[in-house]
């Protein structure tokens, strides 16, 4: 057994404090509206936190109201002539975007996300290049937007079929990948003709404010995008959603949040795309690798801090193999080097949040409780930040609230199962369905189970799903509408058909 006492987090910093002052000072804090960074309508401000210290970063302006309505009137504004705006046009502006993002402020973004969200710099590296690709990539949809040309059945009409912006766009994004977030949704929607206002998390909104800067500097017109940082989400969210001019609602956050925000949104049928809560199965076969197994489990567990909708959150393995599984687990998850993630070589941030921190010790509490045993990790480092170590739990029963609930930490519970059908109805038995993860070498085995397991996404042998290039979603109570691939794009446009009369033949 690997000893269960917490690692201490170590001491900054790779980054100098000089350093980090210079990017705090030039980032923008204000809001963005046609173009131009702005202070709230009230004059009042917000503190944004640095969750390695718990110390204040800066302070942002604080939207309410009156700043949301200011930016639904520029988006409005802006609307017709970026909807005429040529596809080619538009897509140079998001190559343009791209490229801003990975050369001049690829240093920048990664250490504003690591500063306000947590993350070790080479990880916050890695969002910039994920985040990137949305920009990319759909500089590249935006010319190939497709509409279609028939003659109907009966013969006597000739369907056209037009594809066209759905219009306004409200975007409320997470606080866990920062950039990627905000350019997943930003990226297919400007491609396809569409004004947005993005409201960013209260707990990350640096990043969003300098991603507006980008696109703004990428030639993004004025007006086109609003970002609106604010420390109430209701105070921006609610008056948006009660404005007719509004078209589309593109949420990422949790399962309670979305459904309260689809409810809203049904006043105005609105448009929605909903990508919610995870809590996804990793589910291990006797005839894995283990080898691999326990890697891809490392690193789907611990990226980000394990702070990510489609993290493996429990652990799924067959009798055979679950013992030595959880062993090789722990391991691992114990050499993970926890601290302030500007210093060279380290593992594992803190999370987020004093409280983001104390949601999950009282997880680990409550599985500890009911008899789990705590292979590593499961008691908070002292000192400063908001710290949790690396936590493996066993002899868990399947309906321990830790396997049920999404934890959104680096804790991996382990439960085991007998056999296959065992396994499905394990994992089946969740209202989530986003993302799966199984390791075997049966490939008969993984055609049956990607028919079977009820996922928007399923890794096979891999820790790693989630490209631009491929469709990102979940069903069931996991969210509706897909972001990335081809299909991300279609969230963004409207179906229209128009007949004609059909020509004589012959």
């Amino acid at each position: 057994m690997t000893s269960s006492k917490p690692t201490q987090p170590t001491a900054p910093r790779a980054v100098n404090d000089a350093r980090v002052h210079e990017l705090l000072d030039s980032v923008p804090t204000g809001i963005l509206i046609d173009g131009q960074f702005r202070e709230a309508a009230s004059g009042t401000r917000f503190e944004v936190l640095n969750p390695a210290t718990g110390e204040v970063l800066t302070t942002v302006a604080d939207g309410d109201e009156a700043d949301a309505s200011a930016a639904m009137d520029s988006v409005c504004a802006a609307a017709a002539a970026w909807r005429a705006t040529p596809p080619r046009e538009r897509a140079e502006v998001l190559r343009r975007a791209f490229d801003l993002v990975n050369t001049t402020y690829r240093e920048d973004l990664a250490l504003l996300m690591t500063l306000e969200m947590g993350k070790p710099l080479a990880q916050s590296d890695g969002e910039v290049t994920y985040g990137g690709e949305f920009l990319r990539w759909f500089s590249e949809e935006a010319v190939r937007i497709r509409g279609d040309w028939f003659r109907v059945p009966e013969g006597h009409l000739q369907a056209m079929v037009v594809r066209r912006p759905v219009g306004p766009c409200l975007f409320v994004t997470p606080w866990n990948f920062p950039l990627a977030m905000g350019t997943r949704k930003l990226a297919p929607a400007l491609a396809a003709g569409c004004t947005a206002i993005l409201r960013p998390s209260q707990v990350t909104p640096l990043t969003s404010l300098l991603l507006g800067r980008i696109l703004t500097e990428a030639g993004v017109p004025d007006g086109v995008i609003a970002v609106v940082p604010s420390s109430s989400a209701r105070a921006v969210t609610g008056p948006l959603l009660s404005d007719d001019r509004l078209r589309k609602l593109s949420f990422t956050g949790s399962t309670a949040v979305g459904r309260a925000l689809l409810k809203e949104a049904a006043d105005g049928v609105l448009r929605t795309s909903m990508e919610l809560g995870g809590n996804a199965p990793f589910i291990v076969f006797d005839d894995a690798d283990l080898d691999a197994a326990v890697d891809a489990a490392l690193a789907t567990k611990m990226r980000n801090m394990g702070e990510a909708c489609n993290a493996a959150d429990h652990f799924l393995v067959q009798e055979g193999v679950r013992e030595e599984f959880a062993r090789r687990l722990a391991e691992a998850m114990a050499a993970q080097r926890i601290g302030n993630g500007l210093e060279d070589g380290v593992d594992v941030g803190p999370l987020v949040s004093a409280q983001q921190r104390d949601a999950v010790a009282e997880a680990v509490q409550g599985a500890v409780d009911a008899g789990a045993t705590v292979l590593t990790g499961g008691e908070r480092p002292e000192g400063p930040g908001f710290f949790y170590p690396p936590t493996v739990l066993t002899d868990l029963p399947a309906d321990a609230d830790i396997i049920r609930n999404e934890i959104f930490g680096p804790v991996a519970p382990i439960i085991g199962f007998t056999d296959e059908s065992e396994a499905i109805a394990l994992a089946n038995d969740d209202a989530m369905g986003l993302q799966g993860y199984v390791h075997t070498r049966d490939m008969e085995r993984v055609l049956r189970l990607t028919e079977a397991l009820e996922v928007g996404m399923l890794s096979v042998n891999t820790a790693t799903t989630s490209n631009v290039s491929a469709p990102f979603g979940g069903v069931k109570q996991s969210g509706l509408g897909r972001e990335g691939g081809k299909e991300g794009i279609e969230e963004y446009l409207e179906t229209v058909y128009v007949g004609l009369p059909a020509p004589e033949l012959g």
